[in-house]
């Protein structure tokens, strides 16, 4: 599958940005990549010149990225294409596609490295797949509720957690015996989720609603509601900050990002997210989020010490995931 080269779009930097702000790069030496869903397209952007170099053409509907636990391959989940795309996360090129896994919308790896884990959104099950270093093999297909949405494995690589978006769900999947362990209701359309790193805290966001669900699952017991942290309506995506105490949250109707204190479970900081935050990136350095507007066909940058957006860069329609290489610690 070769890749494609479109135009360099221009870059301008957002009106009143900083001329400091705006010509900083985070850091960033390696490519960006933004995955339009609508296009089967990838954007692959140069951070130096902040121009979108190439579109690399995907299967039908890709909606998220993941990098193989050697980092030598990103990843690109082709829902409806039943695929994977790899891509060298270094040079942007094509490795190889890997055909037959079924309606993969969103993926994780164990970080044991031993498990990739899928989420059939349309098909309502979540597949274990044996990881071998190079190649996957299906393990077990779980029936699941209705529309799984996103994925999170503890740090023992034992419990993998699934949103229910149509069902309002969370379910926990053994790894070990690879069984569903229970199920509990949340409020509603659950999206992303995201565990608190010692295991004891999940954090849903409610893209019916206006916030975040705090869960207690300490010693692997059935989750139980503690909180719920309003951020803004459409909660949705989460990226941690580097520091594993904050995280950020995307809210897709409110067209803003809230950071999140995973310590004292409250709001200690609001960003704008212009038309339809979604997925997003955070350079090393945590200086910038790099944020698919998915309404508006573009890559936000924000600064995260002013707050401001400091960039636009045109991509494909309906972007959706967001990857570097050169990315804070997740």
């Amino acid at each position: 599958m070769a890749a494609s080269a479109t135009p360099a779009s221009t870059a301008a930097p957002a009106a009143g940005a900083t001329a400091a702000a705006a010509s900083s790069n985070g850091g960033l030496t390696h490519p960006i990549f933004v995955l339009n869903s609508l296009d089967a397209t990838i954007s692959v952007i140069d951070p130096q010149t902040w121009t979108e170099t190439k579109r690399i053409p995907t299967g039908k509907e890709p909606h998220h990225l993941y990098l193989t636990p050697d980092e030598k391959s990103l990843i690109v989940a082709n829902a409806l294409g039943d695929s994977l795309t790899f891509l060298d996360p270094r040079t942007a090129e094509v490795q190889r596609t890997v055909r037959g896994i079924v309606d993969p919308y969103q993926l994780r790896f164990s970080p044991d490295m031993k498990w990739m884990v899928t989420a059939g959104n349309r098909l309502n099950h979540v597949d274990i797949y044996r990881w071998d270093g190079k190649d996957v093999t299906l393990s077990k297909r779980i029936s699941t509720g209705k529309t799984p949405s996103h994925l999170w494995i503890d740090s023992t690589s034992s419990i993998v957690y699934s949103t229910m978006q149509d069902s309002d769900e969370l379910v926990a999947i053994d790894l070990n015996t690879q069984t569903l362990k229970w199920r509990v209701k949340t409020g509603s359309l659950p999206a992303d989720v995201y565990g608190s790193p010692d295991d004891k805290t999940l954090f849903i966001g409610l893209t019916g609603g206006e916030g975040v669900e705090v869960y207690d699952v300490s010693g692997g017991k059935e989750a139980r509601l503690v909180k719920t942290i309003p951020t803004g309506k459409g909660a949705h995506a989460f990226r941690g900050a580097g520091d594993r105490r904050h995280i950020y949250v995307s809210n897709r109707v409110a067209n803003t990002l809230s950071k999140i204190d995973m310590q004292t479970q409250t709001v200690v900081a609001q960003l704008p997210g212009p038309t339809g935050p979604d997925c997003m990136d955070v350079s090393a350095d945590g200086r910038l989020i790099l944020l698919s507007s998915r309404w508006g066909r573009k890559m936000t940058v924000i600064d995260t010490e002013t707050r401001k957006v400091v960039r636009q860069i045109s991509v494909g329609k309906s972007p959706h995931g967001v990857w570097t290489l050169d990315h804070a610690p997740r």
